[in-house]
């Protein structure tokens, strides 16, 4: 799987995930097993989702740092 998650993407993912698990264990609702799917795609950089609309938020600018893993240099 080529990653197609880039660094902010990422971030966004995980703060969006921990927020609704959050609403479910303080609401007292199985709804925040939902917030598992974020973390995840979060941590293995890849978005089946993405794939049928050719999206990709990894930076591949080539410029070093930055990108969905290290400069562009993704798959």
């Amino acid at each position: 799987m080529k990653p197609n998650i880039g660094t902010v993407d990422r971030a966004l993912r995980i703060i969006i995930g921990l927020g609704i698990i959050a609403y479910g264990l303080v609401n007292h609702t199985w709804l925040g097993a939902i917030g598992v799917v974020p973390l995840l795609t979060a941590f293995v950089r890849f978005c089946p989702a993405y794939l049928p609309f050719g999206i990709s938020t990894c930076g591949q600018s080539g410029q070093g740092g930055g990108g969905c893993c290290g400069g562009g240099k993704c798959g």
